[in-house]
């Protein structure tokens, strides 16, 4: 397994750990629920270093991001960050991802999944026929998501940059804990605010910066946060896990992304997609709640009321926050109305639940 610049903090500090996309990674500390809560109520240090970073550079790197990805990215103008997905010749998601513009029309960083890191970029240079030069620096980047109403308050003293008034997926660059050329960006996978912080792994600048924002926060209780708790805060708002909830084989209108797909621009998969927005989609992911007692699991079978098939669960959990059991699963487009009543199987029963509005509430 890798390391990430953090792991023999996280060891010390007593994490549950375990392999996750070829790292060792942390999965809890002082257990998903407490981590949960700390997120949602005051802030908390999630170690995600082992995500992909790709940069984009020169005047041919707009066209190819354009060529492979769903959404816009010419309306990117310098320190704005797009959420998008990389589509397949069959309309499926190679992945979703997040796209920074460093230096308008020439440089640009692709923020991808740490499971794909080398699918996207053979991928992408698959489709870089005007040689766009390109970069794969997630090896040597480090980054820690600090989320949580009270994170930008606790780190605020750490830099000069106005973090408590950075607008949502917009991005810095500067002095962060005394490290120079830090990405500031205020962007997350949690829905309760905060920051995440790009920045090299050299001159002991991991140490540096995870020591300062645990100082900083020492007396709000600012606590590290491991990846159990990063799935059930992102289930909550209904937000998709690539391999769970999207894949290879699931189109961006069926994931519900079509707010990031744009026919405005021709890229990878268009037609098919044009397609299934003027003839509709078969099938639809949804967020539903239980309305028995019972855990949703991935794969398990959605039924109708006579015991048909008609999808398969994405994710599911006991919700932390709402003290009930939630799930995401795609079904026949005619059960995906809010309130259609669905049935799930768990196990050899068939319980009650019913579709809802993301995000769970």
């Amino acid at each position: 397994m890798k390391s990430t610049p953090f792991t023999q903090k996280h060891i010390a500090l007593g994490a549950k750990m375990a392999e996750f996309a070829g790292y060792n990674m942390p999965i809890s500390y002082s257990g998903i629920n407490d981590e949960h809560a700390a997120v949602r109520n005051n802030a908390g240090v999630f170690d995600v270093s082992h995500m992909g970073e790709f940069i984009l550079k020169g005047p041919h790197a707009l066209e190819l991001i354009q060529r492979v990805t769903s959404n816009d990215a010419s309306k990117l103008t310098v320190g704005k960050a797009q959420y998008s997905c990389l589509t397949n010749n069959t309309c499926g998601i190679v992945d979703d991802l997040i796209v920074y513009c460093i230096e308008e029309n020439n440089v640009y960083m692709l923020v991808v999944n740490a499971s794909n890191i080398e699918k996207d970029w053979n991928w992408i240079s698959k489709h870089n026929t005007h040689k766009a030069e390109m970069h794969n620096i997630s090896d040597k980047t480090c980054l820690l998501a600090i989320q949580g109403p009270n994170a930008t308050k606790i780190l605020q003293s750490l830099t000069e940059i106005d973090i408590l008034n950075l607008k949502y997926y917009t991005f810095a660059k500067g002095k962060f804990a005394g490290v120079d050329n830090v990405v500031i960006s205020a962007t997350g996978y949690t829905g309760a605010g905060g920051i995440e912080i790009y920045f090299e792994d050299k001159d002991d600048a991991a140490d540096k910066i995870w020591d300062a924002i645990f100082e900083a926060g020492k007396a709000s209780g600012i606590k590290p946060i491991g990846l159990g708790a990063r799935d059930t805060l992102r289930l909550e708002m209904g937000y998709c896990l690539y391999g769970n909830d999207i894949d290879d084989t699931t189109s961006p209108l069926e994931a519900g992304l079509g707010w990031i797909t744009k026919f405005t621009k021709d890229f990878t998969a268009r037609p098919i997609l044009e397609e299934q927005k003027t003839n509709g989609i078969k099938r639809k992911l949804v967020g539903f709640e239980m309305l028995e007692k019972g855990i949703p699991r991935h794969d398990y079978e959605i039924k109708d009321f006579s015991g048909a098939t008609i999808g398969k669960v994405t994710s599911g959990t006991q919700s932390p926050s709402l003290g009930k059991a939630i799930g995401l699963g795609y079904v026949s487009t005619v059960f995906s109305n809010i309130d259609t009543k669905i049935y799930i199987k768990v196990r050899d029963k068939l319980l009650h639940a019913k579709v809802v509005k993301l995000p769970f509430s």
